[in-house]
């Protein structure tokens, strides 16, 4: 999650050609004079990677032939594009550089100055174009580091868009690419909702290593399922503390997460980084095509604390699960701000796009009346605020919402769009008293 991440900075402009600075935040050369500088920092993916690695300020490590170079950039003009390279060379070398369907292998001799001119590129479309480079020979012992793309011509002007600086870490939060968001709200005259029930299904393909697809969000944490790696998936619940840290360590005992309670085979512990707080998982095999369902109660108690529960069900096992029980202190609320999200938190998986359908929202007020929630208004954190990513889309779907991110297409919704989809869907039938019962069984006692 990047939610602490949500503010703007001011872009620094200049017109400097040097070399990047150790920090990596070079800034950008001024596009209304046709020339930018696109830092592969935090712009860059490697394939078929030996040794090559992407630091903050470039590439390092490139002396294997089975290494490709990607960068994207997304330009809101076509036109021509002088494409020129800063590097640090080894030696001479001969490269394969591709720009939409055009390939051509140039000879590079090494000089003082480090910019290396590349020929000029029709930019043939508007949206994200992919920078390719390859080393096909070389004299030294590798090809050399390189620290940027620098481009000129009538295709680039101020819209042309890429992380153009490490400000605040930049270059990790873009190449991890943009979270996007769907808000539910309420309707006003509702009781206090205790309940938030929602449905979740990734289309087949979509479950890409390093996605959070996040269920049910409310304002002091969230609950929906991961893919960790190739062997492993998570339901993943989570409560933020009250205290505000990146170091669990240093919470105060009273301003900690609580366990209560939690399911059979589920690891309970605590995370930081991200803010910090109470985390539960339970490892299951999930399968992209197939629905779930997450159920999520708040219930404040008598002291200033509230109580927060978290129940799974999955079609292959056809009942309910406990997640686990936390205990919030300093909070007196029944559930607010719902919401889900589409998240990456891999970095290098930040190029391969994945999507997200949500169906079904439904809640339960205090005094027991299920409402459907049709409405949900689209929104995305800084990374997309900014401009430095713009692949990332949502809307509805006859009876569902789908959130999209990453891959580096072109098209993109809105921010603050509103979606409503059909309503009439299913409302939900959990047995309470069972689920009650799962809670007791598993109570952690002293």
């Amino acid at each position: 999650m990047n939610f602490k991440y949500l503010y703007c900075l001011l872009l620094l402009i200049f017109c400097s050609c040097t070399q990047a600075s150790e920090e990596g935040t070079r800034p950008t050369d001024n596009a209304q004079n046709g020339r930018v500088v696109v830092p592969l920092g935090g712009n860059a993916y490697i394939g078929g990677a030996v040794s090559a690695k992407l630091t903050p300020q470039g590439l390092v490590g490139w002396s294997s032939p089975e290494e490709t170079i990607d960068t994207y950039i997304r330009f809101s003009k076509t036109g021509n594009a002088k494409l020129s390279l800063r590097a640090t060379l080894s030696g001479d070398m001969q490269v394969k550089v591709s720009l939409g369907g055009d390939s051509r292998v140039v000879d590079m001799s090494k000089n003082m100055d480090g910019l290396y001119e590349l020929g000029e590129w029709a930019i043939a479309d508007t949206g994200y174009v992919k920078i390719g480079l390859q080393g096909m020979r070389k004299t030294g012992s590798s090809y050399g580091e390189v620290q940027e793309w620098v481009l000129e011509g009538d295709a680039v002007d101020a819209d042309t868009k890429f992380v153009a600086n490490n400000t605040d870490n930049y270059f990790y939060w873009g190449r991890r690419g943009p979270s996007v968001h769907l808000n539910y709200p309420l309707p006003a005259e509702l009781e206090p909702v205790e309940w938030f029930y929602n449905e979740v299904t990734v289309p087949q393909g979509q479950d890409v290593i390093g996605s959070y697809f996040m269920a049910n969000g409310f304002a002091q944490g969230y609950f929906g399922m991961q893919v960790n790696s190739e062997q492993e998936r998570r339901i993943l619940f989570s409560v933020w503390s009250p205290f505000q840290t990146d170091d669990p360590a240093s919470i105060p005992v009273d301003k900690r997460i609580v366990l209560l309670s939690k399911g059979a085979d589920v690891y309970a512990g605590e995370f930081g980084n991200e803010g910090s707080g109470g985390q539960s998982y339970l490892r299951y095999n999930w399968k992209a095509g197939n629905t779930y369902r997450f159920l999520l109660r708040g219930v404040p108690g008598q002291d200033s604390t509230t109580t927060f529960t978290a129940y799974f069900y999955a079609p292959e096992v056809g009942e309910w699960a406990l997640i686990a029980s936390f205990k919030r202190p300093d909070t007196k609320s029944h559930l607010t701000r719902l919401h889900s999200f589409l998240e990456n938190f891999v970095p290098d998986m930040g190029v391969v796009e994945r999507r997200v359908n949500f169906g079904n929202q439904w809640v339960r007020s205090t005094t027991g009346e299920w409402r459907e929630l049709t409405t949900a208004g689209f929104t995305a954190d800084a990374t997309a605020r900014k401009a430095f990513r713009m692949d990332y889309a949502g809307g509805q779907d006859a009876q569902y919402f789908y959130l999209k991110n990453c891959g580096f297409f072109s098209d993109y919704t809105p921010i603050n769009s509103s979606f409503e989809r059909k309503g009439g869907g299913t409302q939900p039938a959990p047995d309470f008293e069972k689920l009650k019962k799962l809670y007791e069984d598993a109570l952690i006692r002293p």
